[in-house]
């Protein structure tokens, strides 16, 4: 294969500065990833989540920088292995430098690996020129949660870069049920979560209360606790986050994992901005 369709897909992408020829290439290579994950089998033991899933199969307007899976059964024995050799023999056919260290550990039930990738400035004809100063590695993180929460519904999705290959995914019901876990249990602030938040709202998504109440009672503040998760519950208690969040940071976070034009959008973040779409989730949830 040639690496001219690496830059042809960059091109497609219109990045307007360095930053975004970097995000975008950022993302080739997290599509060439699950390609060779779905050539591997990968996809008959586990799934996509998480925010980048959410980038690749449903259009979320911001890039992100890991690849985020979770099994579909409990197996703290997994491993990456079988799966790596699929993926370094993928980036081999794009001549691309690919370093993957795998930093799973026995003990703990979610397994990590690194992509490190390092020759693109050498290889790719890149739109902005990058100077010693630039960062010369593309590290992508691989992710895998060997022993989830029950109650995930899935779905299957086609995509068509590199060449079309079919992934199993979370349903956008379920991927939300996550996504307001994070919100609700993260001990640091994460822009990116409430980002994604807004988006899910706009557009109307439902919430897997199955799987956030698994989820919630599984990790975080409410850990093994007799929880009735349903649309007053969560109201109240995101009304109450809202309030404990530094919006300074939360915009720091996400600045760089967006487009320039919604800097605008960014700005107007506090407490008030955020309490209007609680509201607006309030509005349709049942």
């Amino acid at each position: 294969m040639s690496i001219k369709i690496i830059e042809d897909r960059i091109a497609y992408y219109r990045p307007a500065n360095k930053r975004d020829e970097i995000n975008a290439l950022k993302e080739i290579v997290q599509e060439i990833a699950l390609s060779a994950l779905s050539r591997s089998g990968f996809f008959k033991v586990g799934a996509f989540h998480g925010g980048t899933c959410l980038r690749i199969a449903y259009d979320l307007p911001r890039f992100s920088e890991d690849l985020d899976f979770i099994l579909y059964k409990n197996n703290l024995d997994f491993v990456w292995q079988p799966y790596i050799k699929e993926i370094e023999t993928e980036f081999k056919l794009y001549d691309l430098s690919l370093k993957i260290i795998d930093r799973s550990k026995a003990n703990q039930s979610v397994k990590k690996a690194f992509l490190k990738e390092h020759s693109f400035g050498k290889i790719l004809n890149l739109q902005y020129e990058r100077n010693a100063s630039d960062k010369q590695v593309i590290t992508i993180k691989l992710e895998i949660d060997t022993a989830p929460p029950l109650g995930s519904v899935f779905e299957n999705k086609i995509v068509e870069f590199p060449s079309p290959f079919s992934m199993t995914i979370q349903n956008i019901e379920s991927l939300f049920a996550g996504k307001i876990h994070a919100l609700l249990c993260r001990t640091y602030v994460k822009g990116r979560d409430w980002y994604d938040f807004i988006w899910y709202v706009t557009r109307k998504a439902n919430i897997n209360y199955n799987l956030l109440c698994a989820a919630l009672i599984q990790q975080g503040p409410w850990q093994g606790k007799n929880l009735t998760i349903n649309k007053d519950w969560l109201i109240k208690h995101l009304e109450k986050k809202i309030k404990t969040i530094d919006w300074e940071t939360a915009k720091n976070d996400v600045i760089n994992f967006i487009k320039p034009r919604e800097m605008h959008s960014i700005e107007l973040w506090n407490n008030e901005f955020f309490e209007h779409f609680t509201k607006r989730l309030a509005d349709y949830l049942a």
